[in-house]
């Protein structure tokens, strides 16, 4: 027998916690499982509802291990395809969650979504979870002593805005960025600041902001200080493509072809075009000290 939740959980922010926290509360009462079902890929992305702009707070495995992290016994994952997003909630109910996970108790959240209905109102949806002989429970809007009820909506826009602190808010945690180290075109080297390009793994991951960034970086099992550039680089792009390149504080190895991480502490400042490489240099000098001040060891 098992309590379940259930959504996408784009980014797992307080909000979502707030739902984890009561699935594994009502789940130890009921002395049962706790599950979380979600599904993959998003369903915009199967749906083409403006695919194009989607972009995602958190992979498949983020998510995962931040939901086991908090306390989830179980975390389940559902293909979402066409003839998936036709199910009926009912349907849903019986046929995944009761007949193949057990699931006894439901916890749904204040803007809850069931299958393919739409419902007049919560009552209602928690009128028809009933009559599938599932106790439904229903967890209030979460906003963090403000106005603005956290949603993955609003943590995408703090990030597509460079407010990572913000978003930080939301989310409960820094919001990080993970991916492997390429070849540039090696300038920052020949200014005194080396820099690791970074190729996301997630190629639909939210890049926050143009800007430079104080980061944490970790890289070879160890976490440094450090300064990312987010953009076109202005002063000595050669082309027009969008890069994201860490300079690691107090660090000297070669690492083309590692993971790196980088997690977002607050924004430095815009990416601007200097009127020469030593104007450059000595922002980046203030872009260090200012990110060695603000990130806490």
């Amino acid at each position: 027998m098992a309590v379940a939740a259930t959504g996408f959980f784009d980014g797992v922010h307080l909000g979502h916690k707030q739902v984890i926290d009561q699935l594994c509360a009502v789940a130890r009462e009921r002395g049962e499982e706790s599950v979380l079902v979600t599904f993959w890929p998003h369903p915009r992305s199967v749906l083409q509802q403006d695919a194009d702009r989607l972009r995602l707070l958190s992979t498949l495995q983020e998510k995962r291990q931040r939901c086991l992290d908090y306390g989830v016994d179980r975390f389940e994952v559902l293909p979402f395809n066409r003839a998936f997003s036709q199910l009926s909630a009912e349907s849903f109910i019986r046929e995944y969650l009761v007949e193949r996970l057990g699931v006894t108790a439901l916890v749904l959240g204040y803007d809850h979504r069931l299958g393919h209905d739409s419902f007049e109102s919560t009552a209602q949806m928690m009128e028809m979870v009933s009559h599938c002989g599932v106790t439904p429970v229903q967890v209030e809007a979460f906003s963090e002593g403000s106005d603005v009820v956290i949603s993955s909506t609003q943590v995408r826009k703090a990030l597509a805005a460079g407010d990572v602190q913000l978003a930080e808010r939301m989310l409960g945690y820094r919001y990080a960025m993970l991916g492997v180290v390429v070849a540039g075109n090696r300038i920052g080297r020949t200014l005194g600041f080396p820099t690791a390009n970074m190729q996301l793994y997630e190629p639909l991951k939210l890049v926050p902001a143009d800007g430079v960034y104080a980061v944490e970086a970790t890289v070879l099992g160890q976490r440094y200080k450090g300064v990312c550039n987010i953009g076109r680089r202005p002063t000595v792009g050669l082309s027009d493509a969008r890069t994201i390149e860490t300079h690691i504080l107090d660090f000297d190895q070669e690492i083309y072809g590692l993971d790196l991480q980088i997690a977002f502490c607050a924004r430095l400042r815009d990416e601007r075009r200097f009127d020469s490489l030593e104007a450059l240099k000595a922002q980046l000098h203030l872009d260090r000290e200012k990110a060695r001040e603000i990130i806490v060891a």
